[in-house]
This record gives C-alpha cells, sequence and structure tokens, in this order.
C-alpha cells in the first residue's frame, strides 16, 4: 500500500474541507440541531450534486464508484464540520449494509435514489439489550411481517427506508408505513437525532445475502472512525490556537509546558487514530485478511482517543470550554456519542481476540 494519499485522493479532501465550510459553517449546525430532525432539504441535494451520497456505490446505481479511503476521507471532513443529519445513517450505514447485503435487483432500487439525492435511509440494529453484535437480534420477521422494537434508531423520523438487523436475516421496510411508530429519543448528540422505532406487522423485504452484513458493518465502523478522527482534529486546532492567544501570568498558556504536553498528547491520539483508520479503509477495500482486525483496531483506539482529545481540549479552554456559547462542547457531544456507536473499545477488544487469538486456537487443533 501507499504510505499516503494519491493527488486525486488529496483533492477529494481539499474540495470536501471547502465545502463543509461553505455549506455548513458552526452557525448553521447550530441553526439545525435546534430543529426536530437536524435534517435540512437543501443541504441534502447539494450533498448529492457533489457525490457524496453516492460516494462508494457503483456507477450502475448511480453512485460515483470511489473506494472506502475516499469514504473515510469525505466523511473525516464532515466530522471536522460537525456535519448534522442523515449523510452517514444513509450512505455509511444504511447504504454500506445495502451494497454488502443486498442483490443485484435490491441495491437497484434501494441505492438509486439515495445515490440521486431522492432517497434517505437508516439503520435500526439495537434492541433492549444494547448489543451491537448481529447475533443477539432477538426482532423476528414471520411471513414477510415485522414487529418488535429497535432503540437508538438515527434519523428515523426523515429516511425513507429502515434496514433493519433480524435474528433471522437482514431486511428493509417502509419507513413510511402505517404499522411504524416513531418516538424522539434522548441523545448526547445534539446534531444526530436518535428514535426508538415499534414495527407493528410491517411488511418487510429480505436482503440477499446475509452473511455480508459483517462487511457492512466494518465499513460503517470505519467510516464513524473517519468521522472521528475529523473532530479530534477540529477540537486539537481549536486547541492549539486558544492557548496561542489566551494569556496569563503575561504569556501565552500555550508557552508552558504542561499545556503543551496536552496539546501534543492530543496530537499523538488523533494522528494514531487517523492512521488507524486509513490502513482499515485501504484493508477493507483491497479485501486484506486482517480488514476485520485492522477496523477493530481502529474503532478500539479512536473510541478511547477521541474522549481523552476532548477532555484535553476542555481542560486547556479551562471555565470557557464548558459554556454554550464555545463550540468545543459540541464536539465533545459527537465524540462521546461516536465513543459507543458500533460498539465501544471493550467491545471491539473482545471483537480482537475473538478474530485473532480464537481464530489462530482453531487453526492450530485443525493442524
Amino acid at each position: 500500500m501507499q504510505f499516503g494519499l494519491s493527488e486525486s485522493q488529496e483533492i477529494l479532501k481539499d474540495s470536501a474541507r471547502k465545502f463543509f465550510a461553505g455549506e455548513c459553517p458552526i452557525s448553521e449546525v447550530r441553526r439545525l440541531m435546534e430543529t426536530e430532525t437536524a435534517y435540512d432539504p437543501d443541504l441534502w441535494w447539494k450533498l448529492a450534486e457533489q457525490g457524496y451520497t453516492g460516494i462508494i456505490f457503483p456507477e450502475e446505481y448511480g453512485g460515483v464508484g470511489l473506494g472506502k479511503v475516499e469514504l473515510i476521507l469525505m466523511l473525516e471532513e464532515a466530522g471536522r464540520a460537525l456535519l448534522p443529519g442523515p449523510l452517514f445513517s444513509t450512505v455509511a450505514l444504511a447504504g454500506a449494509v445495502l451494497d454488502a447485503v443486498g442483490t443485484a435487483e435490491q441495491k437497484r432500487k434501494y441505492l438509486t435514489p439515495i445515490c440521486r439525492g431522492e432517497a434517505r435511509s437508516t439503520l435500526a440494529m439495537l434492541e433492549a439489550a444494547a448489543s451491537w453484535d448481529p447475533k443477539d437480534a432477538q426482532i423476528e420477521v414471520l411471513n414477510g411481517k415485522l414487529t418488535g422494537e429497535k432503540l437508538f434508531v438515527p434519523d428515523a423520523l426523515v429516511a425513507d427506508a429502515i434496514v433493519v438487523v433480524a435474528r433471522n436475516g437482514v431486511f428493509v421496510a417502509d419507513a413510511k408505513d402505517s404499522g411504524i411508530k416513531t418516538a424522539a429519543m434522548p441523545a448526547m448528540d445534539l446534531t444526530r437525532k436518535l428514535y426508538s422505532v415499534r414495527f407493528d406487522s410491517v411488511p418487510a423485504e429480505k436482503l440477499g445475502n446475509a452473511d455480508g452484513l459483517a462487511k457492512g458493518l466494518d465499513v460503517a465502523t470505519a467510516a464513524l472512525v473517519g468521522e472521528m478522527v475529523g473532530g479530534m482534529q477540529r477540537t486539537l486546532d481549536t486547541t492549539v490556537e486558544y492557548a496561542k492567544t489566551r494569556k496569563q501570568f503575561g504569556k501565552p498558556i500555550g508557552a508552558f509546558q504542561a499545556v503543551q504536553h496536552q496539546c501534543a498528547d492530543m496530537y499523538l491520539e488523533t494522528e494514531s487514530s487517523r492512521s488507524a483508520v486509513y490502513y482499515a479503509a485501504w484493508a477493507l477495500q483491497e479485501n486484506a485478511p486482517d480488514a476485520a482486525v485492522a477496523v477493530s483496531i481502529a474503532k478500539m483506539y479512536a473510541s478511547d482517543a477521541c474522549r481523552t482529545v476532548g477532555n484535553r481540549g476542555i481542560q486547556i479552554h479551562g471555565g470557557m470550554g464548558f459554556t454554550w456559547e464555545n463550540d468545543l462542547h459540541l464536539y465533545y457531544r459527537r465524540a462521546k456519542a461516536s465513543e459507543t456507536a458500533l460498539g465501544d473499545a471493550t467491545f471491539h477488544r473482545e471483537r480482537i481476540a475473538r478474530l485473532v487469538i480464537d481464530a489462530g486456537a482453531a487453526a492450530a487443533q485443525g493442524a
């Protein structure tokens, strides 16, 4: 692999940064997070025009056909801008699972309108047990009807289709069906709305190959880490700038070694997370044998790092870091929400153990 971005990838990253800075400044983020859904149709169409809603999907379905690394680069800049709304839930969550699990006809049916910006979707996975392991799903589809409840479903109120992980497969339900009841749930991240979704005999279409679910969730997890890295980078940049300008005892606080150490640790954790997720994205793109492990390593590290970067950023800002007017707490909220989404550090440590240690033991026994 190349230990650096190609020219086209650098251009994509730079153009994404400029786009999000221009179309979604922090004032717009604050406006949208005060709304019921944090969704702006005009912004959504602009995202579609840029090709972001179809960035990783094949051209035959109306997508751009780029790779997993490009997805991570785009979402890194979205995380830096604290982009609200359903882009992540539509493209990285539901879209990645549809792409990994659906048949060609199902992809044409569900991915094409997403790529065109005509539809939004989301993934319903968590239940009362709060497990991110698909094997723990209890909801079932019987005779083509879905009954049960899913919790903490992002952007469900603006979704047109809901991808549901069930005990007996992966299904798609029409989000506008009269048998679906959606209720808002409290969320740490004010820019990403969460809902409980209750299904009452809702017709559901079974997707083709449930064996691809793990790959789809790996893509979603890597995408989430990319977004987390963007948030960490913005927190670091904001904190360093503040340390250069805030004066105490007649000099900038950045001149004090204790503050420098905090900033150095923030930089270390941000860059380490970035390196981990770039490799994970490359491994997924190339179908490397260690792709699943690489994804869990990236999420495990970033789950801890995003929290500590936020902690240090707020500490260096002092009392200013806790005020509503300061933007830092918004990034900290996103970091705390992302820390547990798609599995926290403990979940992924256990997954790494299963993938590496248990698999190695099984291979040794087979030999």
